[in-house]
């Protein structure tokens, strides 16, 4: 789910070109589920639609959440009940 934040410009500052490059190649998986876009008929293009992907997905890195679940790092004495 995406955040309903801005990425910082740490975490854009993370993702390459080459990332953004490799991530817009669709799967065909993407491809059959979506169809490919096609901006000149709304679609998003697919360079810009990986560039904000990747961005939101550094942002979970650099800034974890420690309450979420996924973004956490907890040892198990966190959660466990001590004697």
């Amino acid at each position: 789910m995406p955040s309903m934040k801005d990425p910082s410009p740490e975490a854009i500052a993370n993702v390459t070109e080459d990332n953004v490059k490799t991530r817009a190649q669709l799967l065909p998986e993407e491809v059959a589920a979506e169809g490919h876009p096609d901006p000149e008929k709304g679609g998003i293009d697919p360079e810009v639609q990986a560039a904000v992907i990747l961005a939101e997905s550094e942002e979970r890195t650099v800034h974890a959440d420690p309450d979420d679940a996924q973004g956490g790092h907890r040892q198990s004495s966190d959660t466990a009940d001590l004697p």
